[in-house]
């Protein structure tokens, strides 16, 4: 086995919110000289990806980032826009919602600081509020069609649907006639 060089970080939390006694957790650095500063940058750099963790997993998990199976890499880079923009709306949106708790769940110290969870829980209560950005739509009449007197020269096209059998092959060519 090779020898890899790196650098055993362990975080010890002096307190947990509520009643929880803190752990220490461990951490891997592949450099090997670090310094304080260095130390303390790497902690925070964990934290952020944390963050970062939850907030790929509430992407795909609820608002369906993953779900669609496009077919082409510019589908995808659209839906994924369009997914972005949701998680905005989301995040725009925590200020003008109110937090709909569920029975376990604590009520936030500062009521602006909602989740892009708990803002789409209260989204249906903030949605008939706002304006809408287009007016409904007009009703149509149909297009003209084919001008009157044509005639449609295309064939439709015949598929057979299900399994055929040489009795039935041999009854379609003796029935068909010639054009």
């Amino acid at each position: 086995m090779p020898i890899i060089e790196g650098t055993v970080i362990r975080l010890q939390v002096d307190r947990l919110p509520g009643d929880g006694t803190p752990k220490p957790l461990w951490l891997w650095f592949s450099g090997t000289a670090i310094t304080a500063a260095g130390m303390d940058r790497l902690w925070q750099m964990f934290l952020r990806r944390f963050d970062l963790e939850h907030t790929f997993r509430f992407l795909k998990q609820t608002l369906g980032w993953t779900k669609p199976r496009v077919r082409t890499p510019g589908a995808a880079d659209r839906w994924t826009w369009l997914i972005i923009a949701a998680h905005t709306q989301l995040r725009l949106a925590r200020h003008v919602t109110e937090d709909l708790c569920r029975p376990w769940e604590k009520t936030p110290a500062t009521p602006g600081r909602l989740t892009p969870a708990r803002v789409r829980r209260g989204f249906r209560n903030i949605r008939p509020a706002t304006t809408l950005p287009a007016s409904a739509p007009k009703p149509t009449r149909p297009g003209p069609g084919r001008p009157s007197g044509s005639r449609n020269n295309t064939r439709a096209l015949v598929c057979h649907v299900g399994k055929t059998t040489k009795r039935d092959t041999a009854t379609t060519a003796t029935t068909q006639q010639p054009r």
